[in-house]
């Protein structure tokens, strides 16, 4: 609700989405929406559907039922590239940087959906095409400098540390200018400075009004970080309400003394 109870339509609304993979059904009859400006978390033990999820919003998966609406209009099973020029940018769990690349260069992959000269134009080396890339390179440090990463730009990609490479990618993600930033467990392998770091670093870009849907199982950054929470058990929602409130509900709790531990049906 927006103020004096006016309704603010969902950034992203899902509706009933299932998901089945053979005889297991890794999402059943899913159902959420996402504020816009918002940062909501998707958590849930192993086996849950968090990336199965993710996929499916993003359109790496075709949902088998149910519907996915982002900025009003039906984005469900539209492919990533599709969903990538309408405003949604995603991380992943496992990093995915292009080797032989530059940090610059592994970013400004992020910039293709704002290049509008065209292939042709590049090609020829058209005046619009030089003003593209001009533009491309510019936001791409930007993005770089506001993230502490501008003194890497030149350094190869997949040679840095760990938690700069995770970085490298948000960056990526960020180039795009998103309305929604989907980040699938961007605390992965990273210790406890450079968690916090990260948890700066999202609530820095929240605060620009970007949206911001992340699945992630370090609690202590979900719970400092998120105005909502979303918890999974076998596919389905178990509850949904502000960090205060999932700590206390007893299914919650129930689900976290390990009473669900299958192994997460997608890789």
């Amino acid at each position: 609700m927006g103020a004096c109870g006016e309704y603010v339509e969902p950034l992203l609304e899902v509706r009933g989405l299932g998901r089945r993979f053979g005889g297991l059904q890794a999402v059943a009859d899913l159902s959420f929406t996402v504020a816009p400006g918002s940062i909501k978390a998707v958590i849930g033990p192993n086996g849950a559907g968090k990336t199965t999820l993710f996929n499916l919003v993003t359109g790496y998966e075709r949902p088998d039922s149910g519907t996915v609406r982002f900025r009003g209009e039906m984005a469900g099973g539209l492919p990533p590239h599709e969903l990538a020029r309408r405003g949604m940018a995603r991380t992943f769990q496992q990093i995915q940087l292009v080797a032989g690349m530059t940090v610059l260069d592994n970013v400004l992959t992020g910039r293709h959906r704002h290049m509008r000269a065209g292939f042709l134009a590049g090609m020829l080396s058209l005046p619009a095409a030089s003003r593209d890339a001009r533009a491309a390179r510019e936001r791409a440090l930007e993005t770089l400098a506001f993230l502490g990463l501008a003194g890497l730009a030149g350094d190869e990609a997949v040679s840095l540390a760990y938690g700069q490479q995770r970085l490298v990618e948000l960056a990526r993600a960020l180039a795009c200018e998103p309305a929604l930033l989907l980040l699938d467990e961007p605390a992965a392998g990273l210790n406890m400075r450079e968690t916090e770091e990260l948890a700066a670093t999202i609530g820095r870009n929240n605060a620009t009004g970007l949206t911001v849907l992340l699945v992630e199982h370090d609690m202590g950054l979900v719970m400092n970080i998120s105005h909502e929470i979303l918890v999974l058990g076998a596919g389905r929602r178990v509850a949904e309400g502000d960090p205060r409130a999932i700590q206390r509900d007893p299914d919650v709790i129930r689900i976290y003394l390990g009473e669900e531990d299958a192994e997460d049906p997608q890789p």
